[in-house]
């Protein structure tokens, strides 16, 4: 099979993969692939932003579509060269003058067109530079293949920048991921501990609860028992004054004798242990409120210090989805 000549693939470059015309407001994507513009509007499949690129599959963002200047100017040159693939096996076609209708063998280098030899002994070309096309092609196209050896180092260059950035982005998610689940470990220690604190201290309170009560019952069965002796004495007497005078005076040595039931216990004070033990609860409350006010207080401000000023923003709902 012969070789693609340098005239094929100059068309070759210069012709979209997806309209074979030329190249109309090329783009490049992040994969390196140029296509026009409307072409790859016509791909869009729905709403998001992103597409799948035609050539290689892979998905590119629209956001990240960059005009191909270089590419834009190549394929202006090209157009006006007006070059075409040689074709079958008869020799090189040549392009046909539109007015003379003569081969176009020679290239206008002041206007950049090529013309015939017609062309060249008007009034119009007769002062120009003018050189035989093949000549001409070979000098644009090596013109042309510096600006591809350009671009395809540009795009070599894109590659390789996305390929560092994949990397970096992974390293990062992996580092996000570990910090994740120290985060995770840490408060789930810390909710631990404070659970364990909860159990001690409650578990305090309630022996101490359980003594007042025993302190308190003991108090009431006492005092039950000397109110109890003197409703009774009480009543005797209220009965006594209701009798008789001579029945009522009987016996009075005895009745007033009965007067005197006193002196009655008062209830127990509560001892300086426990009384010590109840301030000494309400002083760990109090410890504790405050701890517990300075914790929280402390360690958000501590958290901005490490993390500068994402996480403040953060506390405030300032990090948007972009962000």
């Amino acid at each position: 099979m012969a070789a693609e000549s340098p005239v094929e693939s100059l068309l070759e470059e210069a012709t979209c993969p997806l309209c074979l015309e030329y190249f109309t407001d090329p783009v490049i994507t992040d994969c390196g692939h140029n296509f026009c513009r409307g072409c790859l509007s016509q791909c869009w499949e729905g709403p998001g932003p992103a597409i799948t690129c035609p050539q290689c599959r892979e998905t590119v963002q629209q956001r990240n579509f960059r005009p191909n200047r270089q590419l834009a100017n190549m394929v202006e040159l090209v157009k006006r060269l007006s070059l075409q693939a040689p074709k079958g096996a008869g020799g090189e076609h040549q392009g046909v003058c539109g007015e003379h209708q003569e081969a176009l063998k020679l290239f206008c280098d002041e206007d950049q067109t090529p013309i015939c030899v017609i062309c060249h002994l008007s009034q119009a070309h007769r002062a120009h530079r003018v050189v035989p096309i093949q000549e001409a092609a070979q000098e644009y196209q090596g013109k042309i293949q510096a600006h591809l050896k350009t671009l395809r180092e540009e795009r070599e260059k894109l590659l390789g920048w996305k390929v560092t950035g994949e990397g970096r982005s992974q390293e990062y998610l992996k580092q996000t991921q570990a910090e994740r689940q120290k985060i995770v470990a840490e408060f789930q220690q810390l909710r631990q501990f404070l659970e364990e604190q909860e159990r001690l201290l409650l578990a305090q309170l309630e022996k101490l609860d359980e003594e007042i009560g025993r302190l308190q019952t003991d108090t009431v069965r006492k005092l039950s028992v000397q109110i109890s002796h003197l409703s009774e004495g009480i009543s005797e007497l209220e009965g006594t004054c209701q009798k008789p005078a001579s029945e009522f005076l009987q016996d009075m040595r005895s009745t007033l004798s009965r007067c005197e039931m006193g002196p009655f216990q008062p209830p127990e004070e509560i001892s300086p242990e426990l009384d010590e033990r109840v301030r000494g609860f309400s002083r760990q409350t109090t410890a504790l409120s405050e701890t517990l006010r300075q914790f929280t207080d402390t360690l958000p401000s501590a958290l901005e210090g490490s993390g500068g000023k994402f996480l403040g923003a953060f506390r405030q709902g300032e990090v948007s989805n972009g962000d």
